[in-house]
């Protein structure tokens, strides 16, 4: 088991009964007092799992409350009513709303254990020195303050974080190629006539906004100066082109949840849509055909990471310290991988997964043997390739990131009409 460091502070405080992690694979022996801490954590289900809080219990010895709300509930939550957690698990591109209330606090990166190893994604901007930063709310734009103090994001490495990252992923649209029988190759087919009835997109005005502009510009109808960050103009185009193709019949639902999107594809209601990787492989799992299906514009990208509210200090705020480097041990990484999403630190998350979902997962190998999900659902048979190949395939093909625009209130107010039209 990968060695998880406690903070110098903790032992002292817990009267040295924290041991120090070894090789072996018992859990940790935490003192009576450190037993009795409980942190609340909220967050979107993607990663406000169950097992994560059984395992925390298992290896950390304190208690984690999870509840897990929709995007949208999880930023009032975290802007509005900071006594009602300890952890918030949100996505960056909601930092901008987030971090200006004073709610949470920045983070030292000297206290993250596994920071050097981080993917660039989160700490410049960039998967490799070569890469080209997609538009949007890129993470490292708002990853970092410039002190303990810091209200203004800025784009270096400063030492200081608003969120440390821990989950992510490349999205795109997910179809049903029994019920479709052709290649599908371009985002602009989420309004082809040819699926009048039987297509969707999400009801989250922040997501589903880029995922409209993504079709948009592949359709040649909109070429936008930065998807994440619209004008006026551009977002009253934008949603002028999907209100028509709304009343022209081309849609059959718009979901919220994860399980929505599930059953729509399922049941054959739907045959494209916007999806997230775990709903794909839900209902694959049912022995379902469905891809997550790479597009030649490329992916709208997402990311998350763990902020501390402003009121944790102490022992509680040492343990949110410790739950920090364990999470970016590889443990959760590993089981979030093999839903299909990616950890901030890969290399800690290979050692919890055989060869072969290490290869299907992230190298985009063949599977040698049967691919399952963490709770033992076949996901993919020996031979089968991941949809979009590899991680550097995948996340070096993103165009745009999950943004909050400057323009967000009337974009929101836009959108909710088009909802409504």
């Amino acid at each position: 088991m990968p060695k998880v460091r406690y903070s110098r502070r903790s032992m002292l405080k817990t009267g040295g009964a924290a041991l120090a992690a070894t090789a072996l694979p018992a859990p940790m022996v935490w003192g009576q007092e450190t037993r009795n801490i409980t942190l609340r954590q909220f967050g979107t289900g993607v990663s406000n799992l169950n097992e994560v809080a059984n395992k925390v219990r298992e290896d950390l010895g304190f208690n984690l409350e999870m509840t897990a709300l929709d995007t949208d509930s999880v930023t009032q939550r975290a802007a509005t009513q900071p006594d009602s957690f300890d952890i918030a698990d949100i996505e960056y591109f909601v930092a901008k709303k987030v971090w200006p209330s004073g709610n949470l606090q920045a983070m030292e990166t000297s206290r993250i254990d596994n920071y050097d190893k981080i993917v660039g994604i989160f700490r410049t901007g960039k998967l490799t020195p070569t890469s080209t930063i997609a538009q949007g709310t890129a993470p490292h734009t708002v990853g970092f303050v410039e002190g303990v103090d810091g209200r203004e994001f800025v784009d270096y490495e400063s030492g200081w974080m608003t969120l440390v990252p821990t989950i992510y992923n490349a999205d795109t649209l997910g179809i049903r190629p029994d019920l479709i029988g052709r290649p599908i190759t371009n985002w602009s087919e989420l309004l082809n006539p040819e699926f009048r009835g039987k297509a969707s997109i999400l009801d989250i005005s922040s997501i589903g906004i880029m995922d409209m502009a993504m079709v948009c510009e592949s359709m040649g109808e909109i070429t936008y100066g930065d998807k994440g960050n619209m004008t006026r103009e551009e977002i009253d185009q934008t949603i002028a082109i999907f209100t028509e193709a709304k009343q022209n019949g081309q849609f059959r639902a718009f979901w919220k949840s994860f399980d929505e999107s599930v059953n729509l594809m399922a049941s054959g209601e739907v045959v494209i849509q916007s999806m997230w990787s775990p709903a794909i492989t839900a209902v694959k799992s049912r022995g379902i055909p469905c891809i997550y299906q790479p597009l030649e514009e490329g992916y709208r990208s997402w990311g998350g990471g763990i902020g501390l509210s402003k009121n944790l200090s102490g022992m509680e705020l040492d343990a949110a310290y410790d739950y920090i480097n364990w999470y970016l041990s590889g443990w959760v990484g590993g089981f979030l991988m093999r839903q299909g999403y990616y950890s901030a630190v890969p290399e800690t998350s290979k050692a919890f997964m055989s060869e072969n979902e290490w290869g299907y997962w992230f190298e985009g190998q063949e599977a040698t043997d049967v691919i399952t999900n963490p709770f033992g659902d076949a996901m993919a048979q020996p031979g089968e390739v991941r949809d979009g190949g590899s991680f550097e395939e995948r996340m070096g093909a993103v165009a745009c990131w999950n943004s909050v625009m400057d323009e967000n209130q009337y974009m929101v107010r836009k959108w909710n009409e088009f909802i409504a039209s």
